[in-house]
């Protein structure tokens, strides 16, 4: 099955809503892709508390998507997560770009980039909508 791997700062908030709402539309359609995410320095997210961000979890319960229990806490990338993905997506270019090429610099220039605003420039509607936008596109591209 083919693997997609959303990355993200902390793998708190935007990766996760879209890994899970990704998943949830694909088994919906029968689509025969899996995603996971991942951050790319978790040591930013001091202010994370739990697994993962309310607002992504409040989110996702009101679209129906069922959260999976336990959540799993944030993951950090590693190399093996990029080689095993067909398709790896990060959630905002300006910011994830440059954590990629200081970590993975051969993976930098492979990765598909978004433009998704963290909570300092986007309120969390805003983004999870756009990201909500972004991967039923991608749902339909994949089918």
């Amino acid at each position: 099955m083919p693997q997609l791997l959303f990355l993200c700062t902390g793998n708190y908030y935007r990766s996760r809503f879209a890994e899970e709402l990704f998943n949830h539309l694909a088994r919906d359609q029968d689509l025969n892709w899996r995603a996971d995410s991942c951050g790319l320095d978790l040591a930013r997210g001091i202010f994370n508390i739990g697994p993962i961000s309310p607002a992504t979890a409040m989110a996702l319960t009101k679209m129906g998507v069922a959260l999976p229990d336990p959540l799993r806490f944030p993951r950090d990338v590693c190399e093996n997560d990029l080689l095993a993905s067909s398709r790896v997506i990060a959630l905002k270019e300006s910011e994830h770009r440059p954590m990629m090429t200081t970590r993975f610099p051969v993976w930098s220039d492979r990765v598909e980039y978004w433009h998704i605003h963290d909570l300092d420039l986007a309120t969390a509607p805003e983004a999870l909508a756009e990201i909500e936008r972004l991967v039923r596109r991608l749902i339909e591209e994949l089918s």
